[in-house]
């Protein structure tokens, strides 16, 4: 007798980003109109409103990836421990920035954490690649959103260094 459904562990995957995300979301949401309004941005910073489906799409994109490289390895096991660690720890690291940036408003703590959230993003897509290709190139649109990301909260960090 099957305890878990076959879909589970694919609907599982796919919504743990979500959780950091919804979590930030309601920090975020509080420090749009009392803070980050009142900070100096650059033209091409994209509008508020483009953010949360971008974010959701990255998110839904990246945790069906991790699913693709869990199947492939047969679950947990040894052989997932560094594929599958390097996206935890990268979770980890893109969830910490909202409470940094937007929370404690720690901008060029910030850019620290979305700079070692690139890296162990671009350390996870290379690790997936051999595994499962597919789960390599959902990847990369979240690594061009993270380079955007990162420009974007320099400029916003360099413009407003004196800003409490």
């Amino acid at each position: 007798m099957e305890v878990v459904p076959a879909w589970a562990p694919a609907v599982g995957f796919t919504l743990l980003p979500h959780a950091g995300g919804f979590l930030g979301g309601n920090i975020t949401k509080r420090e749009i109109p009392a803070w980050y309004k009142t900070l100096q941005k650059p033209s091409w910073c994209p509008p508020n409103w483009v953010f949360a489906p971008v974010w959701g799409t990255l998110y839904t994109s990246m945790g069906y990836g991790s699913y693709l490289v869990w199947k492939e390895l047969g679950g947990f096991n040894e052989k997932s421990v560094v594929p599958l660690g390097l996206y935890a720890g990268n979770l980890a690291l893109n969830w910490a920035w909202t409470p940094i940036f937007f929370g404690a408003h720690k901008m060029g703590w910030g850019l620290v954490t979305l700079l070692l959230t690139t890296g162990t993003a671009t350390a996870t897509t290379a690790s997936w690649y051999n595994i499962n290709k597919t789960a390599a190139y959902l990847m990369v649109p979240y690594l061009a959103w993270l380079s955007l990301a990162s420009a974007l909260n320099y400029r916003i960090w360099k413009d407003n260094r004196n800003k409490k």
